[in-house]
């Protein structure tokens, strides 16, 4: 009996880290959903993108993938709304990129506080 109990508080405890960490081979319906979701995205960027700007974002995709996903996501919101006239070129794929970057950069700045120090050469104590 004691052993029965053992296996099934491993098997829930390996369910709980699969859940946990996402292991994919946890829940076979999020699978399909998310490949499901993968090949509607592959088919929407493959309508409105010709093929050199296909491989200059797949090629994004491997070096920054958050950036790829950005620009992904902004082509398939333009695509479904209908602001796409047709195939984007390698150009207009580049222009693309340089608003996405533009919205996402980081500015930085660098404020200096320079305090004044009472340096007073006449009031020497020796």
């Amino acid at each position: 009996m004691a052993d029965e109990e053992l296996e099934a508080l491993r098997q829930q405890r390996l369910a709980e880290l699969q859940a946990k960490h996402g292991d994919p081979s946890g829940d076979p319906s999020q699978q399909e959903a998310k490949q499901r979701e993968a090949e509607i995205r592959n088919t929407i960027l493959a309508q409105v993108l010709d093929q050199a700007a296909r491989a200059r974002l797949s090629n994004l995709a491997l070096v920054k993938p958050d950036k790829a996903k950005a620009v992904e996501n902004y082509l398939i919101q333009m695509a479904r709304f209908g602001q796409l006239p047709g195939k984007v070129s390698e150009q207009g794929l580049i222009e693309i990129l340089e608003k996405v970057s533009q919205q996402t950069e980081k500015k930085t700045t660098v404020k200096f506080n320079r305090r004044k120090v009472l340096d007073s050469d006449e009031e020497e104590d020796y």
